[in-house]
């Protein structure tokens, strides 16, 4: 890659920062946070905490009911997977449209590895909450020399409100895009 075409894709990185990652945004939550489901995420990672299991308990603790596991925040606004066709769509389980980094793969960053996830929680979400996830390109680093090849560090920031618009808590996503073989 030449000089210019380097200029010409830290511009076009550049330009992301800030920008929603796909259209449609905020994502609504398909259910309202409930019971049943934390109770299926609690027992999945033995984390018997009783706010989230314990109806009495947790009416009589300072969250006044049930509550959901902080981190389970994303689950709420996941979009049901589809595999049909999940190769051709890289992996990813999800329908995605336009992919705004699709110019990286065409210049020959096209391996993927997520490499870590961090949450800010400003309350725990609370039964019966319809949450909603916004997520924009938060920073996008130079490119790198890595064990895993030559590549840039993509983070994305989601945005999780409430029905009031409240900010429950926030996620930091970041992955390493990466020339293959270098």
């Amino acid at each position: 890659m030449t000089e210019v075409d380097k200029d010409e894709l830290r511009r076009r990185l550049d330009a992301l920062i800030g920008q929603p990652i796909s259209s449609g945004q905020p994502v609504t939550s398909p259910d309202p946070v409930n019971a049943p489901m934390i109770r299926h995420w609690a027992y999945a990672l033995s984390d018997f905490n009783p706010a989230y299991l314990d109806e009495d308990f947790a009416k009589n603790s300072r969250y006044g009911g049930i509550v959901s596991p902080p981190v389970m925040l994303q689950s709420w606004t996941m979009a049901p997977p589809k595999l049909e066709g999940i190769h051709d769509r890289g992996g990813v389980p999800v329908e995605l449209g336009e992919n705004p980094l699709q110019f990286l793969a065409d210049a020959g960053y096209t391996g993927i590895v997520a490499t870590n996830s961090e949450f800010e929680i400003e309350r725990y979400p609370r039964v019966g909450d319809d949450l909603t996830a916004e997520t924009v390109f938060e920073t996008i680093s130079d490119e790198k020399k890595t064990a895993m090849g030559t590549g840039f560090f993509v983070t994305w920031m989601t945005t999780y409100r409430n029905q009031d618009g409240e900010v429950i808590g926030r996620q930091r996503f970041r992955t390493l895009r990466f020339k293959t073989g270098d």
